[in-house]
């Protein structure tokens, strides 16, 4: 996602300080974040609408003009399938893709890296959204979340585009997200294809580590820097039959070698950005007082590529099956 690992340090404690604070911000107004077994009694009125998926065999055309709302309570009416469509998220860039509308997309943001094809489109910024940029390419909608492009939801919205905005808390959300997209691009059978594969790859998984032990886990996002519950990655970490050790706390938080040592984790997962991760197993290895946990005593550290574990669009399901893998690699390595 990042192309060094100086700069991977920086964006990603730029997203974290985004996301914290529209956590914050949610906080001062009163509103809890829950965590995602458990959502929270209001959260059905920020959820987007969900839709059913097509009977299998049958062709599901979208009946415009349709309204819906977004995961802020924007309520959005498109007269026809969007023809141009801009997306400052990586992670909306793979779902359209994904579903058959790469046609449609005439710009991203400055991460969207997967598939190839979209690293010719133009692009409009990273996490601060070029915003004249995005006006130059008139598009009939731009994808966004609603957390860590909050600005820029505001200022397009304000200039009369279309925004639909989301923060998927789960694994199932994630699925819908990409239905509800596949609505508005009316590409709903291949937009259900997609999020029946997640669903299996779940089900699958959770299948295999059903009558597993639980293994405590911490999953190290960069130097140090965890994800408590109420994240999907937390889920994750659940549903790849682990128990999240940070998970006493919400969000994301820089998380101390006491607690870590206190929990001694039988599993260490982190962040990966490609290329050689024995440096950064023994860096971690090597922080001060970890030669206790049993992570590193038995050489339970391994790397899951960032771009997957970060990004809530398709490959989420590479993600599930890579973090069980190492979670429990004896149920999941190749016989």
């Amino acid at each position: 996602m990042w192309k060094n690992k100086k700069c991977n340090k920086r964006m990603l404690l730029s997203l974290l300080a985004v996301i914290m604070t529209a956590m914050l911000a949610a906080c001062g107004a009163g509103s809890t974040n829950q965590p995602s077994a458990t959502p929270s009694s209001s959260s059905a009125a920020s959820t987007p609408e969900t839709t059913a998926s097509p009977t299998p065999g049958q062709e599901a055309e979208t009946a415009y003009p349709l309204t819906l709302k977004d995961s802020t309570g924007f309520e959005l009416t498109f007269e026809k399938a969007p023809a141009k469509v801009v997306s400052i998220l990586s992670s909306e860039t793979e779902i359209l893709y994904a579903i058959g509308a790469g046609e449609q997309v005439v710009g991203v943001d400055d991460f969207s890296n997967y598939p190839p094809e979209a690293l010719e489109k133009p692009k409009v910024g990273d996490v601060t959204t070029n915003i004249e940029a995005v006006l130059a390419l008139e598009p009939d909608l731009v994808l966004a979340s609603s957390t860590m492009n909050t600005a820029a939801v505001e200022q397009l919205r304000a200039l009369n585009i279309n925004v639909y905005a989301t923060d998927p808390k789960t694994y199932d959300e994630v699925a819908q997200k990409i239905e509800l997209i596949g609505k508005i691009m009316n590409k709903q059978n291949e937009a259900a294809a997609v999020a029946g594969h997640m669903l299996t790859v779940k089900s699958e998984v959770t299948d295999k580590i059903k009558d597993a032990a639980k293994k405590s886990v911490f999953f190290d996002v960069s130097d140090g820097w965890t994800v408590g519950s109420g994240e999907f990655i937390d889920e994750l970490i659940s549903l790849a039959g682990g128990s999240n050790i940070a998970a006493e706390q919400q969000g994301w938080f820089e998380a101390d070698n006491e607690m870590v040592i206190k929990h001694n984790p039988d599993v260490i997962l982190f962040s990966s950005y490609g290329g050689d991760t024995n440096a950064l197993v023994d860096g971690i290895a090597a922080r001060s007082g970890w030669d206790a946990i049993e992570a590193v005593k038995n050489k339970a550290i391994f790397p899951i590529n960032e771009d997957l574990v970060s990004r809530v669009g398709p490959r989420l399901a590479d993600a599930l099956q890579a973090m069980s893998a190492a979670v429990h690699p004896e149920l999941f390595e190749a016989k």
